[in-house]
């Protein structure tokens, strides 16, 4: 932290998440600042007293913004590969493994998914013990190797696709995605959520330039070369990002109890209520994602304008990323929150009618817009949710192990079968996703109770 001196604000954690989840601008009277301290009337023996030094944060520079760019970049070759997948579904399911079903197939992207949530507690509680650098190398070089081998896997023999694809991309990708995010948090406080979001942006530009790659490579040059050629531009990018973040803090003396943070989690209902919406929301969530290519493919558009339906979603994902850190400051992000995955869930249940090239279109460019609201608020929510920054990583992870317990991409594939029947998992999945919504909803509602009894001096 910085050494000069300046006004010290000492809050308690229920005054910061009150002034933090209400949106407030610098110059409203609820806001935290050195001119205006809040404190709560609290027994002392359960106050947690935090001190925030408002000029520790850059909020900016070099190194800032440097730190950005490598998350955007980790995030393009993690999740924006991952959110590729659509690509690989469509091509295993008509040609490279025929002999296997689509919900067979969909455990490939389903345990990759899986495993980035279940090891995000343990590179969450790496990262808040200083191993930064380890896990980000370590993270970059596995998938490297994980997507070269992948170039290697024989038509037809899943299991090579699925040790190479599925956990060996899985578990590169779930060392890397917490740090990447967390580290951001040296840097920015007041405009954290802004920051998250652009570096949060670089999975949907991931996620438009690997289908196009993906798609072209695959179709003129073979599986094997268009993934060699692919793994070789994942290498080089995450090569960049590993030499442009640095860590500002030095790791805190005493680590951080992670017990402590897990009982915390179960004590704070917003932020457990928050967790469990995000898991239901997410077993919805996935089905566009993996599925849309394939969906234009069986509904009679040309292969042509089909290998173009996952980069038209994930242009839109990319301005829905970006906006939401411009909306975010005038509805507060729980608020967006709700918004955004209330119309994922009703554009999830209008894929029921997707069929022409105009409907493609329409609900990709929709649909794109909203989830990239919706993924790029995810991890700002759980840090406005979050009192003490030394448990942010912590909580990240342990929210993420939980949404990843969903196997809704297999679940999607089961419900659609080997007939194609669309009309089921999109009202599934769209349904689930309206459930998670009401979670977020009444989280909202927990966190307005709170500032109430602690406006009225009764908390």
């Amino acid at each position: 932290m910085s050494s000069r001196a300046s006004t010290i604000s000492t809050i308690t954690t229920h005054s910061l998440h009150a002034a933090e989840v209400s949106g407030c601008k610098a110059a409203n009277p609820c806001s935290v600042t050195p001119e205006s301290p809040v404190k709560a009337e609290t027994d002392p023996k359960d106050r947690i007293v935090h001190t925030v030094d408002p000029g520790a944060f850059p909020e900016g520079g070099l190194a800032a913004w440097c730190t950005v760019i490598g998350a955007a970049l980790v995030q393009a070759c993690g999740f924006g590969y991952l959110a590729s997948f659509g690509v690989f579904q469509d091509f295993y399911t008509r040609e490279y493994l025929t002999n296997e079903t689509p919900s067979t197939i969909s455990w490939i992207g389903g345990i990759n998914i899986f495993l980035v949530s279940a090891l995000s507690p343990l590179s969450g509680m790496l990262y808040d013990r200083g191993y930064f650098h380890h896990l980000i190398i370590g993270g970059a070089v596995l998938q490297s190797f994980s997507l070269f081998m992948l170039s290697l896997a024989q038509r037809g023999q899943f299991y090579q696709i699925l040790l190479t694809q599925s956990f060996g991309s899985g578990i590169a990708l779930g060392l890397m995605y917490v740090p990447s995010m967390g580290l951001i948090s040296h840097y920015f406080h007041r405009r954290r959520t802004l920051a998250m979001t652009l570096a949060a942006s670089g999975s949907p530009i991931g996620s438009i330039i690997h289908p196009i790659m993906l798609n072209n490579f695959i179709k003129k040059i073979g599986f094997a070369n268009g993934v060699r050629i692919s793994a070789a531009f994942v290498s080089l990018l995450l090569f960049v990002a590993c030499w442009l973040m640095r860590t500002r803090l030095e790791p805190p003396k005493n680590a951080t109890n992670q017990w402590g943070v897990a009982k915390g989690v179960f004590r704070d209902f917003p932020f457990l209520i928050m967790t469990i919406g995000l898991v239901f929301s997410q077993c919805g969530f996935y089905y566009p994602v993996f599925f849309f290519q394939l969906d234009s493919v069986k509904h009679g558009n040309s292969m042509a304008f089909s290998f173009y339906s996952l980069v038209i979603m994930s242009t839109a994902n990319l301005v829905g990323r970006v906006s939401s850190g411009f909306i975010t400051p005038y509805t507060g992000v729980p608020m967006l929150m709700i918004i955004t995955t209330f119309a994922c869930g009703v554009l999830i249940l209008s894929m029921i009618g997707l069929s022409n090239v105009a409907s493609v279109v329409v609900l990709g460019v929709l649909y794109g817009y909203f989830s990239g609201m919706y993924i790029s608020l995810m991890v700002p929510l759980m840090a406005v949710l979050t009192s003490e920054l030394s448990e942010l990583g912590g909580r990240i992870g342990i929210s993420f192990m939980f949404i990843g317990m969903d196997s809704s991409p297999p679940s999607s594939g089961a419900l659609l079968t080997s007939q194609y029947k669309w009309w089921i998992p999109a009202l599934f999945c769209g349904l689930i996703v309206l459930v998670g919504d009401s979670l977020f909803v009444i989280m909202q509602l927990l966190l307005v109770r709170r500032r109430v009894c602690e406006g009225l001096g009764k908390c």
